[in-house]
């Protein structure tokens, strides 16, 4: 029996990681949210469970852009090019809108690249409607992978 997916969330703004766990649990996901709000502990994170059996630490990856202490991109690089956290579907959740920033991270293997709305009600709305998504999106099995 495999391990149920834990949402990696990398989020430096403690309001807007609230606002996402917070909506995504009224959404009905009751998957265990493991937040990180730099680049540095997540890749420490990551790092750790690559070198165990993917199916023993199936995640999805709630990434911010802008993080204190390196770009998200770095992040995103790290998980596709690892040959066993590259199957981890990301999605990229930040206010960046830039069109060639969005064209980068798809062509780097983000899954889903959602921009945050200003407004706040906008916002958990917006959240909400992901945490429907990811309670229906199926991850791949690392094993077949």
């Amino acid at each position: 029996m495999n391990k149920p997916v834990t949402i990696v969330m990398i989020e430096d703004d403690q309001g807007h990681a609230r606002l996402i766990e917070r909506n995504i649990r009224r959404a009905g996901v009751t998957n265990e949210v493991m937040p990180f709000s730099d680049g540095a502990s997540a890749l420490a994170y990551f790092k750790k469970i690559e070198s165990e059996p993917a199916e023993l630490n199936p995640i999805l990856v709630l990434l911010d852009l802008n993080l204190p202490d390196m770009s998200g991109i770095d992040i995103l690089e790290f998980l596709k090019n690892d040959g066993h956290l590259r199957v981890a579907p990301v999605i990229v959740l930040t206010t960046t809108d830039d069109q060639l920033e969005i064209q980068r991270c798809y062509d780097l293997g983000c899954n889903v690249y959602i921009t945050k709305p200003v407004d706040y009600e906008q916002f958990a709305v917006a959240i909400r409607q992901l945490g429907l998504f990811i309670s229906v999106i199926k991850i791949p099995d690392p094993l077949n992978g």
